[in-house]
């Protein structure tokens, strides 16, 4: 796989991220019904008017902050289409990831352990965010090293 395809996967994953992000923070504003299954386990409405749907100590639904990062997540993945552009882009893109990475890691482990209901929605979302992980991981990986044998020596 060359470098082209993982900014363009990466790019890909922002906008559907960004998508559902931007139909939760209406939701959120209308106060109207998610399209959602709801189960014994599954209940995107419990998920979504709990605590943990508010930034910590603020009235901010949680999707703004996601609608944010699938933003800037874009904007990289974009500027990394450039393969000149990747050497400095890429560990950016990686750290990006990663934060993104404590975020699902912190809202899953309410979804589980405190609400014991599971956003359908939310759940793309976190998923999208770890494989955009996976793909930032691995468009590092590919970025060619730079040659130093031939540099003079200092």
């Amino acid at each position: 796989m060359s470098l082209r395809p993982l900014p363009v996967l990466l790019l890909a994953l922002s906008l559907l991220g960004l998508g559902i992000s931007l139909y939760l923070t209406y939701a959120h504003y209308q106060n109207t019904t998610l399209a959602c299954a709801r189960t014994a386990l599954i209940d995107c409405q419990a998920v979504t008017h709990s605590g943990y749907s508010l930034v910590p100590g603020t009235q901010i639904p949680i999707t703004i902050p996601g609608v944010i990062w699938f933003g800037l997540s874009g904007l990289l993945a974009a500027l990394g289409l450039r393969p000149r552009d990747l050497r400095w882009i890429s560990p950016l893109h990686l750290i990006w990831t990663v934060l993104g990475m404590v975020a699902v890691i912190y809202l899953v482990r309410a979804e589980l352990v405190v609400i014991h209901r599971i956003c359908e929605w939310c759940t793309a979302v976190h998923l999208i965010i770890f494989l955009s992980f996976l793909l930032a991981l691995a468009q590092l990986q590919r970025i060619p090293q730079r040659d130093t044998s031939d540099a003079a020596p200092a």
